[in-house]
């Protein structure tokens, strides 16, 4: 539905989601009317170009033809079942993710957050009966953000941080080290530790990639120690880093891994991946979910997957994200440009992001700031060098704009 359809002024509109709906967001001032490959547009035409993709979500293009596709086809024949009867998208997803991720199990949800609420709890339902009671603990990272609900956000190491606070005590059973601190990490596991769970790159940690001694001393570690590995790829799975997953990109395999975001090609879907051993925690009444699964969902999914893999967008990620960093790093008041393909975080010596952010925005790019000093950019995974150029010559502006208030 566009702006037009409605009979309501872009200023009626604002007022009504003034009025009835609860705001934690500071919006964007426009009006996201429709939208087309990299760009996003407004109730009267002007393009915004989205580095900003819905979050890490839109990364086979907004609106994607086949997505849209897929979702009209599907919404038309089966809209939803619940999980009792078997449904063509379920099953013909699940093979195409397992096969391309060489991984045994899938298990579906809605929501990144869902997705590692599934995971924390299949490790630890692991732990509790291969182990004994007690044995359910997990070391997460410090400055880590794995979502929302009680066990993610108890997951998340940022006690400070306003996602947890006000909310009384967290999920007991999480313990917090030093992202890329190997021995850190060694030394926060006890007897009762099942697993170690982390983000390949942290997002709202600041856009910090896990150092190829760090990922891979993990892995040697819980294969020594019997604990299992974690890997939250909500943000960074599904070919945003370079590779189809993050973890291939240092040549290991985790236990579990979560995804969602970029899964489902602008439609809401999450779900985790499991070896077949640690899968067989979750037996009948042990979990379940009334749309994860969802017919549409997964027909947008199986569609927006295949047209990752048939256009190679991983190896773009990589190719126009190094090109990217590259032009950012030489921006005046960068201090440091960091990330994986087309996860780029960019931080500033002395200047606010959040300003630089609202002056981007005024010359319509789309990105995020994070804390007061990094910018984070995850735009569509087919954005080209020339789209680059352009966001790099709006950010100069805009930097240049800040620099002098």
């Amino acid at each position: 539905m566009k702006l037009e359809d409605t009979g309501l002024t872009a200023e009626e509109l604002k007022a009504k989601v003034k009025m009835y709906m609860v705001e934690t967001y500071e919006r964007f001032d426009f009006v996201a009317d429709s939208a087309s490959g990299v760009y996003m547009y407004d109730e009267k035409g002007v393009p915004y170009l989205d580095f900003y993709a819905g979050i890490a979500v839109n990364s086979v293009g907004n609106c994607n033809e086949k997505v849209v596709e897929a979702v009209r086809e599907q919404a038309g024949t089966l809209m939803q079942t619940f999980n009792y009867p078997y449904t063509v998208p379920q099953a013909l997803l699940a093979e195409k993710i397992c096969t391309t991720l060489g991984m045994d199990k899938i298990f579906y949800q809605n929501t990144g957050t869902e997705a590692n609420e599934a995971m924390i709890k299949m490790a630890r339902k692991y732990g509790v009966e291969k182990y004994g009671p007690n044995h359910y603990n997990i070391v997460t990272a410090a400055h880590s953000f794995h979502g929302r609900t009680f066990g993610a956000m108890s997951a998340t190491g940022q006690p400070d941080n306003a996602c947890q606070i006000g909310f009384g005590g967290m999920v007991p059973g999480f313990t917090y080290a030093p992202y890329n601190d190997l021995q850190a990490f060694k030394d926060a596991c006890t007897e009762n530790t099942v697993a170690i769970m982390i983000e390949p790159v942290q997002g709202e940690g600041g856009v910090n990639p896990a150092t190829p001694e760090f990922m891979t001393g993990l892995r040697k570690f819980c294969d020594e120690n019997n604990i299992l590995l974690l890997l939250d790829e909500v943000q960074t799975g599904w070919c945003r880093t370079g590779a189809v997953m993050s973890f291939m990109n240092y040549g290991i395999k985790p236990d579990i891994v979560s995804m969602a975001k970029a899964m489902g090609g602008g439609m809401p879907i999450g779900a985790i991946c499991a070896t077949e051993e640690v899968a067989k925690a979750f037996t009948p009444g042990s979990h379940g979910t009334t749309f994860g699964g969802h017919p549409v969902c997964c027909a947008a999914s199986l569609a927006a997957i295949n047209e990752m893999m048939d256009k190679d967008l991983a190896g773009n990620a990589k190719k126009v994200g190094a090109y990217f960093m590259e032009k950012l790093s030489k921006l005046p008041h960068v201090k440091e440009v960091r990330g994986q393909g087309l996860m780029v975080g960019v931080e500033f010596d002395d200047l606010n992001s959040v300003e630089v952010k609202r002056a981007c925005f005024d010359r319509k790019l789309l990105i995020t700031a994070i804390g007061s000093r990094v910018i984070r950019m995850v735009p569509p995974l087919i954005v080209t060098e020339s789209d680059c150029d352009k966001a790099c010559e709006i950010i100069k502006e805009a930097i240049e704009e800040v620099a002098v208030k």
